[in-house]
């Protein structure tokens, strides 16, 4: 049976110290929420399932406006926790992560266990929602991690190529994955 899945990674959220879980959407960033819900709109989405992060749900709010659906929240498609990486940058303390997937910064997840975390949820979610359309929005790290389970061709290259927001579409017969593509990103 196919089962068609729609990663859509949040849109633009500005970075406030502390507030993981609270900060919301930029301007821009609700302007794009809008354009995701005029490109899924017409996809016969059946589900909407968000990261308990306040900028993730309100990626895909609009759209759940539209459908007058409820968007369902998971705990296990939060974003990983980074840890204590200093001195590195940001964007080589994600390269180490990826690049060596059993290492973990002091009170992070190395890419093992978030992988684990989330790739178990999806797997349930495909095995529920077995010929059904999905929606998740979730965040760049882990939405990586996840497609990673299926093609080891998603890594850090691919994680640094993202943007806020993107959209992908995935396609499983069974936990098969089938076909995948990237629907759209607010490049342009």
């Amino acid at each position: 049976m196919e089962t068609t899945l729609y990663f859509v990674r949040h849109a633009d959220s500005p970075y406030v110290e502390g507030q993981e879980r609270a900060r919301g959407l930029s301007e821009r960033g609700r302007r794009d929420a809008l354009t995701v819900s005029d490109l899924l709109e017409n996809e016969g989405i059946d589900i909407l399932i968000s990261s308990p992060y306040e900028r993730a749900i309100q990626t895909i709010a609009p759209l759940a406006a539209r459908l007058n659906q409820d968007i369902r929240s998971i705990e296990d498609l939060r974003e990983r926790r980074m840890g204590r990486f200093e001195p590195l940058n940001f964007q080589d303390a994600k390269q180490k992560l990826f690049g060596q997937p059993d290492f973990a910064y002091a009170d992070g997840e190395s890419s093992v266990e978030a992988q684990s975390r989330a790739g178990n949820e999806l797997k349930r979610l495909l095995a529920e929602y077995s010929g059904k359309k999905i929606v998740i929005a979730t965040h760049g790290d882990i939405m990586t991690l996840m497609m990673n389970l299926f093609d080891s061709n998603y890594g850090y290259e691919f994680w640094a190529s993202t943007t806020m927001p993107d959209i992908y579409k995935f396609v499983w017969n069974g936990q098969q994955l089938r076909e995948a593509a990237r629907l759209w990103t607010s490049r342009g």
